[in-house]
């Protein structure tokens, strides 16, 4: 479903080259839960913005359904960023003046479609997700792991092939982390295809799949079989 093929990723530091990845090659099947570890500085936000479209390969190849992602026009990627790429993140990024199933409407809103038609999906996701009687609350009404909850249910709305989540805990206490990780499983055991980034290990065995990177590079690929938490 993805594939990276000798994908390469140079950054330019004034005069000096960069290399944050370096001859990746990796195939995501549909429907795996795949977790990327590795160190600060290993290449990780790289890898995972790179499979979402937000950048470019310097050298290599990225394709999503059989579809080139790496050698489109501005605008395509755009698209398949909006309808086949979800998005999680470590601080919601949540808007503030809206509610709750405002911000999960929002994607398609962009769209352009209305937010009275989006409005019945909005609200059946968000009781997906746990929070169906806090569909009228803002950000600043909800703990922390609820507005995650409505980050995974804006992520869920355009029906994305794969859902990238870059450290979804990272800003969580264990309980609410552990909360957030069951859910992403249960997606995951519903069809959606989920790779996620994070330094914790144990966040890590939620996933069928481990691969591990070191200085850019791969250095393990390990496969748990779905036995994780």
């Amino acid at each position: 479903m993805i594939e990276l093929r000798n994908v390469s990723k140079i950054y330019l530091h004034g005069s000096s080259e960069v290399s944050a990845l370096k001859d990746v090659s990796i195939s995501i099947k549909k429907g795996e839960f795949l977790t990327i570890m590795g160190p600060s500085g290993s290449g990780k936000s790289t890898l995972l913005n790179l499979v979402g479209g937000l950048d470019q390969p310097s050298i290599g190849e990225i394709f999503i359904d059989d579809k080139p992602i790496h050698n489109i026009s501005d605008d395509e990627l755009t698209l398949i960023r909006r309808r086949s790429v979800g998005f999680i993140f470590q601080f919601f990024n949540l808007l503030p003046i809206l509610t709750a199933v405002e911000n999960v409407s929002l994607p398609l809103m962009l769209e352009g479609i209305s937010f009275t038609k989006i409005k019945p999906k909005a609200k059946e996701l968000l009781g997906k997700v746990g929070l169906e009687k806090r569909s009228e609350h803002r950000p600043e009404q909800l703990s922390g792991g609820e507005m995650q909850r409505v980050a995974i249910a804006r992520a869920l709305i355009t029906n994305p092939a794969v859902l990238l989540a870059d450290e979804p805990t990272g800003n969580l206490d264990s309980k609410t982390s552990e909360e957030i990780l069951s859910l992403l499983k249960y997606l995951n055991g519903q069809g959606q295809t989920i790779v996620m980034v994070t330094h914790d290990l144990k966040a890590s065995t939620y996933g069928t799949r481990i691969i591990k990177l070191k200085d850019g590079a791969l250095s393990e690929d390990i496969s748990i079989g779905g036995n994780g938490k």
